[in-house]
């Protein structure tokens, strides 16, 4: 009788024991497990978990993944190129990159707020029309072995992909999933990248601020991939920042600093061709969500004093 007891019992046990050993160590994977409930917890205090943090200012670099110039129908355009250029073009030295000086180093290093456009190059469906996250490091590894974009230290290589391209296993078009960043290594030496699709491909999933009962609405700029594609590259750099590795800057609930604003736009205004913005960069505007602003009180927010 005690034996028929036991076993069950040390079953349970092993059970218990070989789950807790599996749990992620990556915040962005705990984020994306978080965000199944459909709801942002933002009562929670950030905390730094004394990983790499990105400091000083960083470099950004645009790889332009599948058919991108004015044959490419709707999968892909020079306008949305344009439009996301410009973007990048600005951010750096604004009230609302500089939110990101919040989050220092154990050492009491921050971030610059400070962001470069190094550029960009182009690669025709390389990898196909399903990528993997292992298919997106070898994007960037094959530029960098070709010396097409630069081995940068401090840099931040960005995949943007054409409307029909997939990446399931990044959380692109899965509801309720963070944008994706990760690590991989070229020449010895390991780079910082992130995922962004196209919104057209997903357009309530992947850009419901311009989506009204499975209508599209105006957007800032006139382009709903590219107004959809900014605010995910506002959102996946300053996470790529405080938290490259996973083990920097994210709450109890493994939610990242613009992970806990997600789908918070603050104050907006009327553009002339009558879309929602919250922010001028540029001659341009933009509507992009908060980010953490990690002071005592802790909140959502579109920027900090320069």
């Amino acid at each position: 009788m005690k034996k028929q007891l036991c076993v069950p019992l040390l079953s349970v046990l092993l059970t218990l024991t070989s789950t807790w050993l599996v749990q992620p160590t990556s915040a962005q994977t705990v984020s994306s497990s978080q965000k199944t409930t459909g709801r942002v917890n933002t009562d929670s205090k950030i905390l730094y978990h004394n990983g790499l943090v990105l400091t000083g200012p960083v470099d950004v670099y645009f790889i332009w993944y599948g058919c991108w110039d004015n044959t490419c129908g709707n999968n892909g355009d020079l306008a949305t190129q344009t439009i996301l250029s410009d973007f990048m073009s600005n951010l750096g030295a604004t009230p609302y990159f500089a939110i990101l000086r919040g989050y220092p180093t154990a050492e009491g290093f921050t971030p610059s707020g400070a962001a470069f456009f190094g550029g960009a190059v182009y690669d025709h469906y390389s990898r196909g029309l399903e990528l993997t996250t292992s298919d997106i490091q070898g994007i960037i590894a094959d530029q960098l072995a070709n010396q097409r974009l630069p081995q940068d230290v401090v840099g931040i290589y960005v995949v943007l992909t054409s409307a029909d391209v997939s990446a399931p296993s990044t959380g692109f078009c899965v509801a309720s999933s963070e944008p994706y960043h990760g690590l991989g290594e070229a020449l010895g030496s390991e780079f910082r990248y992130a995922f962004v699709g196209n919104p057209t491909r997903c357009p309530s999933v992947a850009a419901p601020q311009f989506v009204a009962n499975g209508t599209p609405l105006a957007t800032p700029n006139g382009s709903f991939a590219a107004d959809g594609m900014v605010n995910t590259l506002a959102h996946v750099l300053s996470t790529t920042i405080t938290n490259p590795r996973g083990t920097g800057w994210f709450d109890r609930y493994g939610l990242q600093n613009a992970d806990k604003c997600d789908g918070q736009f603050g104050s907006t205004y009327t553009t002339a061709n009558g879309a929602r913005a919250n922010i001028k960069l540029g001659q341009r505007d933009y509507l992009i969500q908060e980010n953490w602003i990690n002071d005592r009180k802790g909140q959502c927010g579109m920027g900090v004093a320069l």
